[in-house]
C-alpha cells in the first residue's frame, strides 16, 4: 500500500468528486482513479460508488476513513520527529499563548529559554485566551500561557507573574520637568476611556470608574496593541498592564497618570497545563525564575 493512495482516498472522500480531488492533488483524473482502484484491490473492498460526475462512499469506505487518517498522521509525525532529531533536538515543547502575551512578554522570555535549552524544539500557537483551555485538554499543546485564570479541575493553573495596571494617556509634548502633573479626574472626564482590551479585569474596573465618574465616555477596543495606537493618536486613554506599555513610556510616546482614587487591579499571567510532566515543570520554573 502506498501513502499516496491514502491521501488520494481522503481527498476524494472529502469532495465526493474525482476531478476535484485531481485538481487539489495536482494529478490527472485517471491517476486518481488508478490510486483508488489500487487501494480497493489492496483492501479487498469497494470504497466508492461511481455515479456519473459524483462518487459516494460505500459503508466500507466510511469505515476506512479513520484508519487512513491514522496511518497518514503516524507517518507525518514520524517524519517530523526524525527531522527534529536530525536538527539536534532531543525533546519538544508546544505552547499556546494569548495574543496579548505573544505581543509583549513571550518574545523576550522565549529567546532566553531557547538559548539556555538549545535541544528543546519549541512551537508556539497563538489563540484567544479563552480557547487555551480547549487546546490543552485536547492535547494539542503541552502548556498554556494565559492572562485568564483557569478554574477547570482537570487542569493545573499557577500564577507566574503579576503586573500593575496603569492609567495611560498620550504624551502632551511638554518636557516632563516643566509640565504640570496630569490629574486623574481631568484625564478621565475629558477623554474617551478605551475599554475591554484585556479579558480579565475590565468588568470590575468599569464599575469602579463609573461609580467615581458616572458621565465618563467609553469606547470598546478589543486589542491592547490597537488601544496603544489609539492613545498615541489622541483618541482616548486606558488602563493597561505596565509590561505592555513599558517601552512606550520609556520612549516618551505615552504617559502614566497617577490614579489615587480608583482601586486598580493587577493583571496576572498564568501557566496552565494538564499534568505535571517534568518538561512542563521545568519550563514553569524557568518562567517563575525569570520573573516575567
Amino acid at each position: 500500500m502506498e501513502l499516496s493512495w491514502l491521501q488520494t482516498f481522503l481527498i476524494a472522500a472529502q469532495y465526493g468528486n474525482f476531478r476535484k480531488a485531481a485538481d487539489v492533488l495536482f494529478l490527472s483524473q485517471p491517476s486518481v482513479t488508478v490510486h483508488i482502484q489500487n487501494l480497493e484491490k489492496e483492501l479487498g473492498v469497494q470504497l466508492f460508488l461511481r455515479e456519473k460526475k459524483r462518487v459516494e462512499l460505500t459503508k466500507a469506505g466510511k469505515r476506512f476513513i479513520p484508519h487512513a487518517q491514522l496511518l497518514l498522521t503516524n507517518y507525518q509525525n514520524g517524519i517530523a520527529d526524525m527531522q527534529s532529531y536530525s536538527q539536534g533536538y532531543s525533546s519538544q515543547l508546544s505552547i499556546a499563548i494569548s495574543p496579548l502575551i505573544a505581543d509583549t512578554i513571550l518574545p523576550f522570555v522565549l529567546k532566553k529559554y531557547m538559548t539556555e535549552h538549545p535541544h528543546v524544539e519549541v512551537s508556539v500557537k497563538v489563540v484567544e485566551a479563552l480557547d487555551i483551555e480547549r487546546e490543552i485538554l485536547a492535547d494539542e499543546v503541552d502548556i498554556g500561557l494565559s492572562c485568564v485564570r483557569s478554574n477547570n479541575p482537570d487542569l493545573v493553573c499557577e500564577v507566574i507573574s503579576k503586573d500593575k495596571v496603569l492609567l495611560i494617556a498620550p504624551h502632551d509634548g511638554i518636557d516632563s520637568e516643566s509640565a504640570p502633573v496630569l490629574e486623574e479626574e481631568e484625564v478621565l472626564t475629558s477623554n474617551y476611556l478605551l475599554t475591554d482590551n484585556h479579558p480579565a479585569y475590565w468588568e470590575e474596573l468599569n464599575r469602579h470608574v463609573r461609580k467615581k465618574y458616572p458621565k465618563i465616555k467609553t469606547m470598546k477596543v478589543s486589542q491592547i496593541h490597537v488601544t496603544k495606537r489609539f492613545i498615541v493618536e489622541g483618541l482616548g486613554v486606558s488602563f493597561l498592564p505596565e509590561s505592555t506599555v513599558r517601552k512606550e513610556l520609556l520612549e516618551g510616546w505615552l504617559l502614566e497618570v497617577p490614579c489615587p482614587s480608583i482601586k486598580l487591579p493587577e493583571a496576572c499571567t498564568y501557566v496552565i497545563m494538564k499534568d505535571s510532566h517534568p518538561k512542563k515543570l521545568e519550563f514553569m520554573a524557568f518562567l517563575q525564575n525569570y520573573r516575567i
